[in-house]
Parts: C-alpha cells; sequence; structure tokens
C-alpha cells in the first residue's frame, strides 16, 4: 500500500487550532488583545452533554462554540472559575467546506471564529460583518 499524499489527507485538529490562531491575530487591535484572553479549543465533534444542552440533534450541525460570560455581562466583582472557550469542531466545519466547495478553509475557520468571538464581545450582526464581510 501506498502512503497518501498530501493533498489527500484530512485537516488536522492541530491545522484548525493554527488557522484559528491566525485569525486572532489579524483582528482590529482594539479586539486582538482581548481575544487572546479567551481560550481556542478543537475537538472533531461537540461533546454530548453540550449537544444536548443546545437542543442539537446533529453532531455535524454545530461547527463552534462559545462558553463563557460576555464581556457585557461581567463585572469586575466576578469570581473567575473558568476561562472563557472558544470550542471549534473540526468535523462539522469540514463537512461545511466540503459542501460550499466556494471557500478556503481558512475562511470557514475566521467566520466560525470571530461569529463565535461575537458572542463573547457582545457584537450584533452589523459588528461582525464589519470584521468578517464574509458574513453577509
Amino acid at each position: 500500500m501506498t502512503n497518501p499524499s498530501p493533498d489527500s489527507i484530512a485537516p488536522t485538529l492541530a491545522l484548525i487550532e493554527q488557522l484559528a490562531h491566525e485569525t486572532v491575530s489579524t483582528l482590529p487591535p482594539q479586539f486582538r488583545a482581548l481575544a487572546t484572553h479567551v481560550r481556542l479549543r478543537v475537538e472533531d465533534f461537540a461533546e454530548d452533554e453540550m449537544l444536548q444542552e443546545l437542543g442539537v440533534d446533529d453532531a455535524f450541525d454545530l461547527t463552534g462554540l462559545y462558553d463563557g460570560i460576555p464581556l457585557t455581562e461581567k463585572s469586575t466583582a466576578d469570581q473567575v472559575t473558568r476561562p472563557d472557550v472558544v470550542w471549534l469542531f473540526r468535523r462539522p466545519i469540514l463537512d461545511e467546506w466540503a459542501e460550499r466547495g466556494n471557500v478556503s478553509l481558512q475562511e470557514l475557520v475566521s467566520h466560525v471564529v470571530i461569529h463565535e468571538l461575537g458572542h463573547h464581545f457582545g457584537w450584533s450582526d452589523e459588528d461582525i460583518a464589519a470584521i468578517d464581510p464574509w458574513w453577509e
């Protein structure tokens, strides 16, 4: 059996994470520093418990999730019990990427990261569109 060519290997969890970090590094300066405090986690799929809490029946329907308290709701008196996290789910992202066929993997990962960071920052759809024109 021959080894598969690099072009036929599905993007790894590490590659998705790298693309997510690249997205954060290109955010406008006023958001970039704050976004680096949000942890980025990449898994193949959301855990069953997450899916149940969200009422999602099919794990392929969830490409990303913000888990935390939005900055618009935080208080300096709050005790930090766990970090804010943006979850990215590799298999649903890859499925959407393949189905679309008209965007790069970087564009799709960036779109998901920016959308989830939007929940962290309390951004409106217009705010998201200003940063991620692909949103429109």
